[in-house]
């Protein structure tokens, strides 16, 4: 699951890129949380939790139906 998931952040990747971030993913819960880490511009942006649930975590599920839960710490 974790190599599924590391494909869709690499259809995102480029769109934070553009903005002067990126994000890590840092774990897979077996439960299917996802935990990522927002990096360069996207880790302190305001509008960066809105990113993780309506952009990041939205695509996430679509290539990986068994995510449940996308979380940034």
């Amino acid at each position: 699951m974790r190599d599924r998931i590391e494909k869709a952040l690499a259809k995102v990747r480029p769109m934070l890129e553009a903005d002067g971030g990126d994000v890590e993913l840092i774990d897979v819960t077996a439960d299917g949380v996802v935990k990522l880490k927002l990096k360069g511009s996207c880790g302190c942006c305001p509008m960066s939790s809105m990113t993780l649930k309506m952009g990041i975590e939205r695509i996430i599920k679509q290539e990986v139906p068994e995510v449940k839960e996308v979380v940034a710490i």
